[in-house]
């Protein structure tokens, strides 16, 4: 495993695609191991990995966003939550975070939620002077609600790499999702004093009642799928059908949305999906070789036989999970370490679900860490703000964000109360 480690970190230092950097030390690893029978088996295992129904829901999300983006669905939910508390100091930044939440039950993915948020909230921080690295970094941060407020891509990938309802974590992470968006409106509540940011327009009952009728199909979109999940109504994947129906709808009834936008979506649709799935197949090469090694045995054997204090094993786990997270792209490293972790956490105890809940949301958290934090490359991207700026102006999101999810893995029941709650566990 030793070369393949090298190879790993050469290639990532590198720039390499990081699907390709997964097939890469997957090719090597395999080498290793010295059955030359084995590399028959990759291509197998590159479309084996792709080819799962529970996936299907993925592109179905992203096209969804798509869709969004070019609705004008933002625009109403912004003027929306401006008529409502326009007249507190920072307003802006707490409508990030709560149309981040709104966005988040429709689309389940970070990238998707900060790009749609730096399309519309960014122009509007600008005019109010709200400096742009706050902005920047709210708006990252409010994107990792994406895969955590359900439904969710994450959770849909964790369920089909564990075998654990997927229902159940959509169910599950609705009190974190809410408990990350409490904490980051906390982090807003100092910025507000620290950056002096400005009040909005003054409160009107006649502007909030107009706001709120034109709002209102944007609004009931995640009400409607959500609901769904909940009520048995929508599979994921239909859930994902859904919430595309949802968006063409809203656009149409905003007059934003033509037929003629529908092919550059579905290319770009298909270009992103195409990326995921790429990492998704190779990821699994890599992945296979490891249970054929016996690695996730080895580790797990190691952590066990160090300690059997649960507290502590916890925390060994999250520390790993930061490391972890600072380094990999999310997909690939729950494809490599949920058959490594999953195990040790049943064995002290956890539930399934508990802790795919934590591992899910440690690793979203990654997002917005440097250096792979991949909604930082992509916030900075489209809003044109110095990354470098980007990581520093972070930390204090990504500080609350780590604590409420220390606070989530020793309390078990803020994720499986809804759950219990419902029946579905």
């Amino acid at each position: 495993m030793g070369i393949a480690i090298i190879a790993f970190i050469i290639a990532l230092i590198g720039g390499i695609p990081i699907a390709f950097v997964m097939g890469i030390t997957g090719v090597f690893h395999i080498s290793q191991m010295g059955n030359p029978a084995f590399f028959s088996v990759i291509t197998q295992r590159i479309f084996s990995g792709m080819d799962i129904v529970g996936l299907t829901c993925i592109p179905f999300f992203i096209v969804a966003g798509e869709v969004m983006n070019a609705s004008g669905v933002t625009s109403k939910l912004l003027d929306f939550t401006r008529s409502l508390i326009g007249h507190f100091k920072g307003s802006l930044a707490y409508a990030t975070v709560f149309i981040a939440m709104i966005l988040s039950a429709i689309l389940g993915s970070a990238n998707a939620v900060a790009s749609i948020l730096c399309s519309i909230m960014i122009p509007e921080m600008k005019k109010d002077n709200y400096p742009e690295e706050f902005s920047g970094a709210l708006i990252a941060s409010s994107g990792i609600l994406g895969p955590v407020i359900p439904p969710s891509v994450t959770f849909v990938y964790f369920s089909v790499l564990s075998n654990v309802s997927v229902n159940a974590l959509f169910m599950g992470g609705i009190i974190p999702g809410l408990l990350l968006a409490i904490g980051f409106s906390t982090v807003i509540f100092f910025a507000v004093k620290k950056f002096d940011l400005p009040v909005g327009d003054a409160f009107n009952p006649k502007t909030l009642a107009k706001s709120f009728i034109t709002a209102l199909p944007a609004l009931l979109v995640p009400f409607i799928i959500v609901g769904g999940i909940m009520l048995g109504i929508f599979t994921p994947t239909e859930s994902g059908a859904v919430a595309v129906l949802a968006a063409l709808l809203a656009g149409i009834f905003y007059k934003k949305f033509k037929l003629s936008m529908l092919p550059a979506i579905f290319i770009r649709s298909a270009i992103t999906t195409g990326g995921i799935f790429l990492i998704i197949g190779f990821g699994n090469v890599i992945g296979w070789s490891m249970a054929m090694d016996k690695i996730p045995q080895a580790i797990s054997a190691a952590i066990l036989g160090f300690t059997t204090s649960k507290t502590l094993i916890i925390l060994i786990m999250l520390a790993m999970l930061v490391l972890i997270g600072c380094l990999m792209e999310a997909f690939s490293a729950m494809l490599l370490f949920t058959p490594v972790m999953l195990p040790i956490a049943t064995a002290i105890g956890m539930d399934p679900i508990h802790f795919g809940i934590v591992f899910c949301i440690m690793l979203t958290i990654a997002l917005v860490t440097p250096p792979v934090g991949m909604v930082l490359f992509v916030t900075s991207n489209i809003s044109k703000i110095s990354l470098h700026k980007l990581s520093r102006a972070v930390f204090p999101f990504v500080a609350v964000a780590l604590v409420i999810t220390l606070i989530i893995a020793f309390v078990p029941g803020l994720v499986l109360w809804i759950p219990h709650l419902l029946k579905i566990v």
